[in-house]
């Protein structure tokens, strides 16, 4: 599981916790822990640059892409 740090970003409806709950050569897929909203954000959504959690989520789903 990939958490994004709630000072990297939170849910845009709650507030609350987003894992990483899927990833492409373009886009995070992700999902708030609390209220379940999910969208799709680019790589460097969460002002990281796209070093942090694009690079971990495209290991961690690589299988189901």
């Amino acid at each position: 599981m990939i958490f994004v740090d709630l000072e990297n970003g939170r849910c845009r409806s709650c507030q609350g916790q987003l894992e990483v709950t899927g990833a492409d050569n373009a886009t995070l897929d992700v999902e708030c822990t609390e209220c379940g909203d999910g969208y799709t954000v680019e790589p460097d959504a969460f002002n990281d640059g796209g070093i942090k959690y694009w690079p971990q989520a495209m290991a961690d789903f690589e299988e189901n892409l």
